[in-house]
């Protein structure tokens, strides 16, 4: 089983809000693997499928959100998810 992790930096005007966290967990949830999400390498550490732990984390603009994941297409789970963040949720 793979353990991966991956990082990605929020430029999107209004950080990791209501819309980017539902895309966020929407993203999350079709792959099958446990993701992660912190706002340091140390975490504490965020279920990406959980829309309401995802807006808990409440990471503004400039702040970097650290992913971890296992599982089988844990790979392609974080290619994808910062592959979302760096293109600001699709919303700028």
């Amino acid at each position: 089983m793979s353990e991966l992790t991956a990082s990605a930096l929020l430029t999107n005007n209004v950080g990791l809000h209501a819309r980017p966290s539902v895309k966020l967990t929407q993203l999350a949830k079709k792959y099958d693997a446990a993701i992660t999400v912190a706002t340091t390498p140390d975490g504490p550490w965020f279920d990406a499928k959980s829309p309401v732990k995802m807006m808990r984390l409440k990471a503004p603009q400039g702040e970097i959100l650290h992913f971890h994941a296992t599982g089988a297409d844990a790979g392609a789970a974080l290619k994808e998810l910062v592959a979302l963040v760096t293109r600001k949720f699709d919303e700028e």
